[in-house]
């Protein structure tokens, strides 16, 4: 293939109907002239006499794909009008081949040190302009090509993690449903409470204490992790999950393990996948630990103030609270008043103090989440 047949073949490429801009930039109308009549047949001409008014068109739409760029210029030199160029990031991916007289080594790593494309000497070659504009344009159409084809790669990952988080998310959820039906629960209870568990996790982003655990990703994985609080369920017996009154001793010791049932399938699950990562974690600790107290009175270790992993001090706020307000076969639904109450008489009993604080604080917020996802048996009216 010639030269010229080359030249031919990669402007085809940028488009049949629309030729690849070429910006001549010299004070020398016969080297104008001359790089013009070559060029013309293969691209589009525009023209700058210095590069003050090189940089007024090359910023201006369309951009040109090409500068072929003189260096001894007067106002403003070809090295400080590619310095410029590349300086300005409409501009900065131009290609420029400088054009110049200069001859000597130093002159030639300057112009590439600015970030110049190629350095052609003159008097010109016209086979070699040819050539070298040709394969600059080339590789500016190929680097277009790829920068596209990455940026829909992009997108398509983007979409179909999207797709992957949506039927992680329901498939979550349809778990923790399953446990809570058992138990004749709602799905709204599962939804609350992990509500719950973000907008207090959010409440204390600042605190000394919490600061460094609850980064924005660990509460999204917490909101995620939170509806599998009580999947252990699944394992109690319907004589004692569904009994229409109040359990036994001997019942109780039975309900209690639905906490070790909950940690032990989310262990299996780290098992089969080999390790574990932060919404796993958060979820084992959750199942696991949510009945403990901060007193050490609860279950199933008897653990006591830190502990106990902070996910399941929060998630204890969250689950007493939506039970005080949910209406139970061995109670009736308190109102948010009077739930607030009974929660403040559990601060540093069951609750940590800072969480429990903290849950007070957002009282508004919280009754909000208990209206958005009321159920007919729960019963929480707006905070005056």
């Amino acid at each position: 293939m010639t030269h010229s047949a080359h030249s031919m073949h990669i402007a085809q490429s940028f488009g049949v109907t629309q030729k690849p801009t070429i910006l001549l930039v010299d004070d020398s109308p016969d080297n104008i002239a001359l790089l013009s009549a070559l060029l013309k047949e293969q691209y589009k001409i525009r023209i700058a006499t210095n590069g003050i008014k090189a940089l007024q068109i090359a910023a201006a739409d369309p951009l040109p794909d090409l500068l072929l760029l003189d260096v001894v210029m007067p106002e403003m030199d070809g090295y400080e009008t590619c310095r410029r160029l590349k300086a300005d990031a409409r501009t900065a991916d131009i290609p420029v081949i400088f054009l110049t007289a200069r001859v000597r080594p130093e002159d030639e790593e300057m112009g590439l040190g600015l970030g110049a494309a190629d350095y052609i000497t003159k008097p010109i070659s016209p086979p070699i302009v040819m050539a070298r504009v040709a394969t600059q344009l080339q590789l500016k159409n190929a680097q277009q090509q790829l920068k596209n084809q990455n940026d829909l790669l992009e997108q398509m990952v983007g979409l179909r993690t999207r797709e992957l988080v949506k039927m992680q998310d329901a498939t979550i959820m349809a778990m923790a449903s399953l446990a809570e039906t058992r138990d004749n629960e709602t799905g709204n209870h599962i939804r609350r409470t992990q509500a719950y568990v973000a907008a207090l996790a959010r409440k204390l982003q600042t605190h000394p204490r919490f600061a460094a655990l609850l980064t924005d990703a660990n509460i999204e994985l917490l909101f995620k992790s939170a509806p599998l609080h009580d999947i252990g369920k699944v394992g109690v017996p319907d004589r004692i999950l569904l009994k229409p009154g109040r359990l036994d001793a001997d019942e109780y010791e039975i309900m209690k393990l639905h906490t070790v049932y909950g940690r032990d399938a989310i262990l299996s699950v780290e098992r089969q996948i080999g390790g574990s990562n932060g919404f796993l974690t958060f979820a084992r600790e959750i199942a696991y630990s949510h009945q403990e107290k901060w007193d050490g009175s609860g279950y199933p270790e008897g653990l006591s103030g830190d502990d106990i992993p902070t996910s399941a001090r929060l998630m204890a706020v969250a689950d007493v609270y939506d039970a005080l307000i949910t209406r139970r076969v061995y109670k009736p639904a308190f109102s948010h008043d009077k739930a607030m109450h009974i929660m403040r008489e559990g601060r540093g009993k069951h609750f940590d103090p800072d969480i429990l604080d903290a849950f007070l604080e957002i009282e508004e917020q919280v009754c909000a989440i208990a209206s958005q996802y009321r159920d007919d048996d729960t019963a929480c009216q707006s905070v005056a």
